[in-house]
């Protein structure tokens, strides 16, 4: 089968043929339909912190959805045929990380880290949840605790801000969004956003301020802003990675009693809690799609911010 396969920091990836995967006890092999390109594959091709215990060759590709083609002994409640994503935050593993990932034709994984695909579900948006949708969603819902009548500003609205945008606007949330890119401002509208503005700051400039604000960017600066616009008692969770260091104000996070954060990931039910939006209709992100042999072009598109919504790979 065809892989795409990394090989290094600062290398190009290749496209080689490798061996075909068999399941083994409690694994089954998914044939991949779709698989989600994320930063975190910018940051193994561009900076080597991300090096840490991994031996190259292998195949990158964590936002993995298809159709079970081997179901190995043990294995129950899967079958062949079945359609599901891989969640990557199980004690199987994650793929494109602990083991081989959705960058080849086939992918072989213990049967604890497969979700279910409704049918109403395509393949594409199956890919996004896995951990577009899983981290928006855990971050919202769970890190956040977004209540109905609640005051929320969403930082960015990149691939995984829309899915928390619109997640906070479906929990009855009073949905503001703050996102640099005035080209994204009707999108944020189109989400439930009330208002749109390019940073928090400009928010709390005019007396708005928050109960809860999720930062999907996490420049430093975002988060910092973030904190003197709460409310008192208001909660920042922070997603994003734009920059690992901020400088806050502490009186501001003391005087107001703020909650601050992190969010990192989430869990199967995370997934599942997705698809169970997308398949009522309320949720539908917006992705952008390039076929399996444009994955390299893509990553590079994705590091230069050139891209709308979630980045997918589709296999045809």
């Amino acid at each position: 089968m065809k892989a795409w396969r990394f090989y290094g920091t600062n290398k190009p990836l290749k496209l080689e043929e490798v061996p075909e995967p068999h399941a083994k006890a409690g694994e089954v092999v998914v044939d991949m339909k779709a698989v989600g390109l994320c930063h975190t594959d910018v940051g193994f091709l561009t900076d080597p912190g991300w090096m840490t215990g991994h031996t190259v060759p292998f195949t990158l590709g964590h936002e993995d959805a298809g159709v079970v083609s081997e179901v190995g002994e043990g294995v129950e409640g899967f079958k062949v045929g079945d359609r599901v994503a891989i969640c990557p935050t199980t004690s199987a593993g994650t793929p494109g990380g602990s083991f081989d990932g959705g960058y080849g034709e086939k992918v072989e994984i213990g049967a604890q880290a497969l979700v279910p695909i409704p049918d109403s579900v395509d393949f594409v948006r199956g890919a996004a949840a896995t951990d577009a949708g899983m981290t928006s969603y855990h971050a919202v819902a769970t890190r956040a605790a977004v209540k109905k009548g609640e005051n929320v500003c969403i930082i960015g609205v990149g691939g995984l801000g829309q899915i928390g945008a619109r997640v906070a606007y479906l929990l009855g949330a009073n949905l503001y969004v703050a996102e640099v890119k005035e080209s994204a401002w009707p999108m944020a509208k189109d989400l439930g956003a009330i208002d749109v503005k390019k940073s928090v700051a400009d928010f709390a400039a005019d007396g708005i301020k928050f109960d809860k604000v999720i930062d999907f960017a996490g420049f430093g600066t975002t988060t910092a802003q973030a904190i003197e616009a709460c409310n008192k008692h208001g909660v920042v969770v922070l997603v994003g990675m734009g920059r690992l260091e901020s400088t806050i104000n502490t009186k501001a996070l003391i005087m107001s009693q703020v909650d601050l954060r992190g969010s990192n990931g989430g869990i199967k039910e995370d997934i599942a809690g997705v698809y169970e939006l997308m398949a009522s209709g309320k949720l539908d992100p917006v992705t952008t799609k390039i076929p399996f042999s444009e994955i390299p072009e893509g990553l590079k598109k994705l590091q230069a911010g050139d891209v709308r919504g979630r980045l997918v790979a589709v296999y045809e």
